[in-house]
């Protein structure tokens, strides 16, 4: 791994579920806040044997039958043939062949119940279509993007460079493992993981040029709203003052909500199929599918073309009947902002909760999105949870609003496509002005000049940058309290499980490059035989400390994390056998937290790794 401290750019990646960018900040000739970015016009195939320069990627991949196109026809100038297609061509060949097109695999990335490294895309697929793993297929959007980046610059290698990536704030350790194995796998060398929210807002400071001190003040607490094509994702940031400076502090992430545009894509889908069974013909299965990818096309139009009020939609028919061999229909902006709107956006209380519904014993193998669509019932969800939130940080107390029922923002931050529409931005800042006026509270106000589809990408290079020392950093910490399983030592009870506590190893907001001493207390360590390390986070106590064991918690105060799996050496002791150990815990400036595990009377140390950011490992 090159060491990048003095590279020419900060290379920062959205690695979207939608799209995907590359911005970059050429750090020799920026100075302190006042920056040199750009974006990277990726160059893709368009269309047979077509290349353009496109500011975005679409993260979509195709893979065509052996004879479907002809030779030259998935040419790239770096590469020469290949055997699929990223980006643009594949998005438009994918919504009239949709049993050969991957899309959102970031979302599969993130998703538990699946053999994530399977090749298990597209999903529902025939068998004679080759399949790909969600895996490999971000390792092929991340590889163009650092192919694209080397055509541009031969003589800036992009493994020379300082790469950032972003992530979901939502993400879990699994995700986040599987996201920096396929940067790896892509030959990002030194890289590191960026939650997109944060991402968004670096995007805003570093848009304004230093005027963002003067569209905040100390006491605000900034709400971002970032929907983006799988995920939605809240978080809280405090603007706080120290030594006369402002600065920026992360409050709180929101849990995993897998809602965004895909969600909204297929209920659209669902409207216009509603409407061509009206007029006689039913859309089958495979037929909806493209339906959804016309849908999301029609919807993005839509959504940055104020002066269109219709887009024609095409479906490729399967049957004979049809004149032209194709279902022909339209998509109105009063269908989308009446499905969009009310479905996605319903104005609420703010005692509104997600509602969960009585699942069906058996369910198709899919994307297991949220169960409720409604984004502003997770958003009174998310601010109820953190209402003490303020009233237990160190410098925010101060800030808390006495008798709220939920944590009140005073400004915010959209990110995400679907927020080009001014409606949306609307409804959600009027909806959380209701919740604030009901409880007495100022409006909060909207942050704007915030770049919908390139943000991300430009905070994360641009975070790159605040790393070396240069521009403005939002601290925080870890954005959770981490915890690990301790099983208790009991006699042997048919049908009773033994007991776990759970010892805290980093407290919510402990600094990267920080280092903990658990208490004295010893721990028996199973070693040479195969054992799980149970982990468990919480983005709601905040007053644990290092070394606090818990006997008891409530399922909102500790969600459990994936497990990880490990053989530790014996080193020549008995294969199974408990050694008595003391723990050591520490943050390295790269977000992992490391256990240290320190036997009785040795110089032994067994490290056991679970990154907060990355890779999990033993």
């Amino acid at each position: 791994m090159s060491d990048t401290r003095d590279a020419r750019y900060s290379i920062g990646i959205d690695l979207g579920t939608t799209h995907c960018a590359l911005s970059y900040v050429d750090c020799h000739a920026s100075d302190g806040e006042k920056t040199h970015q750009g974006v990277l016009p990726v160059a893709q195939l368009t269309g047979p044997g077509a290349i353009d320069n496109l500011d975005l990627l679409p993260s979509f991949l195709y893979l065509p039958h052996p004879d479907e196109l002809a030779s030259g026809d998935l040419y790239l100038p770096w590469t020469g043939q290949r055997e699929f297609a990223v980006g643009e061509f594949a998005r438009s060949r994918g919504a009239a062949t949709p049993i050969r097109l991957v899309s959102s695999a970031k979302s599969w990335l993130c998703h538990p119940g699946v053999d994530r490294r399977a090749a298990i895309l597209p999903n529902d697929a025939p068998p004679e279509v080759a399949r790909v793993s969600p895996l490999e297929s971000s390792v092929r959007y991340l590889t163009h993007l650092r192919e694209a980046w080397d055509h541009a610059h031969p003589d800036a290698p992009f493994s020379q460079q300082d790469i950032t990536v972003t992530i979901p704030a939502s993400f879990d350790p699994a995700a986040r493992e599987l996201t920096a194995e396929a940067a790896e796998a892509a030959g990002y060398g030194r890289m590191t993981l960026l939650e997109e929210p944060q991402a968004a807002l670096y995007s805003w400071i570093q848009k304004s040029g230093g005027q963002w001190r003067k569209q905040v003040e100390v006491g605000d607490i900034i709400l971002v709203v970032d929907v983006g094509g799988g995920t939605t994702d809240l978080s809280l940031i405090a603007v706080i003052e120290r030594e006369g400076n402002l600065e920026l502090h992360r409050v709180a992430v929101g849990e995993h909500i897998l809602l965004g545009g895909d969600n909204m894509d297929l209920a659209l889908a669902h409207v216009v199929a509603r409407k061509l069974a009206a007029l006689g013909t039913q859309a089958d299965a495979w037929q909806l599918r493209a339906l959804t990818y016309a849908c999301r096309a029609a919807k993005e139009t839509l959504l940055s073309d104020p002066a269109a009020d219709t887009v024609p939609l095409v479906v490729p028919s399967r049957g004979s009947k049809l004149i032209g061999g194709s279902i022909r229909t339209e998509l109105t902006r009063a269908e989308l902002t009446q499905t969009i709107l009310e479905g996605f956006f319903p104005q609420v209380d703010s005692a509104a909760r997600p509602v969960s519904r009585t699942r069906a014993g058996l369910t198709q193998l899919g994307l297991p999105y949220a169960q409720d669509a409604g984004i502003t019932r997770h958003l009174a969800a998310f601010l109820g949870r953190q209402v003490g939130a303020l009233a237990e940080l160190e410098g925010l107390r101060h800030m808390a609003a006495e008798g709220a029922s939920f944590l009140h923002p005073t400004a915010v931050l959209f990110n995400g496509g679907v927020f080009k529409s001014p409606l949306l931005v609307e409804r959600i800042l009027g909806t959380l002005n209701g919740w604030l006026a009901a409880e007495g509270a100022t409006p909060a106000r909207l942050i704007e000049g915030a770049d919908l589809d390139l943000a991300v990408a430009r905070g994360a290079a641009y975070y790159g940058y605040v790393r070396r020392g240069k521009g403005v950093r939002i601290r925080g910490g870890t954005a959770r309290a981490y915890y690990i399983a301790i099983e208790s030592a009991m006699p042997a009870v048919p049908g009773l499980e033994p007991p776990v506590q759970a010892l805290c190893v980093a407290p919510f907001g402990m600094e990267e490059g920080t280092e903990a001493e658990l208490p004295a207390q010893e721990f028996g360590l199973v070693v040479g035989e195969p054992v799980h390390f149970r982990f468990f986070g919480s983005s709601v106590r905040r007053q644990d400390q290092v070394g606090t064991l818990l006997d008891f918690w409530g399922p909102e105060e500790l969600q459990e994390l994936e497990e990880i799996e490990a053989t530790l050496p014996s080193a020549g002791r008995t294969a199974g056998e408990v050694v008595p150990v003391k723990l050591h815990a520490r943050v390295t400036e790269a977000g992992t937290l490391e256990l240290e595990a320190v036997p009785r009377g040795t110089d032994e140390r067994w490290k056991v790794e679970f990154d907060v950011r990355g890779n999990a490992n033993a």
